[in-house]
């Protein structure tokens, strides 16, 4: 069994074959996938296909990167959440790369997704961008150990994952993991205690190898897990069990359907 623990399938290049999407990934041994929110406004969508299958969990949350999207408050998110398929806020997090200018109102909406997460007793998703150590900053100043989460699609080195696993957060492989100049990623995902990892594709992007350039679909994270686990010097079973047993304890409200 796997799980990719972060996708968008609202999105337009999985939403328009959702159902062979969808068949993709239970062929790979994908058994549970996790549907990231953006967006309020897109809100709805992610979780109407959340609600549609038993193995699909949803988050609620507006990503960094989306300086015009409604800003959400404490109240909403945790009144959102509230729903028993939203296991998560988020994504959230500081993007440097995509935005520019003042950045009070990233920072504004990452703490209010902080205070979310903590009112609601749900882990937060984190994104980071050309900005690891004012996100982690910002995780410890905040005091974000009260929730936790993981570090979506992470792509720095050992000093930030070794930063996100003392703040009790746990550490999610993409394709990234897969690309020749990503040694430092690759490192990383070497020393990650086996219990604090999880696997993602982050599709539609970030298609792993061999297929890197291509539209990324929830069943090309057999090829992440199998990427880690040779370089781990274990079992693709093995890796794939335990990041399983990792996305379930961390995302405690999410149930392990059989029926899917």
């Amino acid at each position: 069994m796997l799980v990719d623990s972060h996708c968008h399938l609202d999105f337009e290049d999985l939403s328009t074959d959702l159902d062979g999407t969808l068949a993709r990934a239970r062929e790979a041994g994908v058994d549970h996938i996790l549907c990231i929110s953006v967006t309020l406004e897109d809100f709805p969508g992610v979780l109407a296909i959340a609600d549609k299958h038993p193995h699909l969990f949803a988050s609620v949350g507006v990503h960094p990167c989306y300086p015009d999207a409604a800003q959400p408050d404490v109240e909403t998110l945790v009144s959102l959440a509230a729903h028993p398929k939203v296991v998560a806020i988020g994504e959230t997090g500081l993007d440097y790369m995509r935005v520019e200018g003042d950045m009070a109102w990233q920072h504004s909406r990452f703490h209010t997704h902080i205070e979310a997460a903590a009112a609601c007793g749900k882990p937060l998703i984190i994104h980071t961008r050309a900005a690891a150590q004012p996100t982690i900053d910002t995780l410890k100043s905040h005091h974000a150990e009260r929730s936790g989460g993981v570090m979506h699609c992470f792509a720095e080195d050992w000093d930030i994952a070794k930063q996100a696993l003392d703040l009790g957060f746990y550490v999610s492989f993409s394709g990234i993991v897969t690309f020749k100049s990503a040694q430092a990623v690759q490192d990383a995902a070497k020393r990650v205690p086996l219990d604090r990892i999880l696997v993602e594709t982050d599709a539609p992007y970030l298609a792993p190898v061999p297929f890197r350039g291509k539209t990324n679909e929830p069943a090309y994270v057999r090829h992440t897990a199998q990427y880690i686990a040779d370089l781990r010097g274990i079992s693709l079973d093995t890796l794939a069990e335990q990041t399983s047993a990792n996305f379930f304890r961390l995302f405690g409200d999410a149930t392990p359907s059989t029926a899917n």
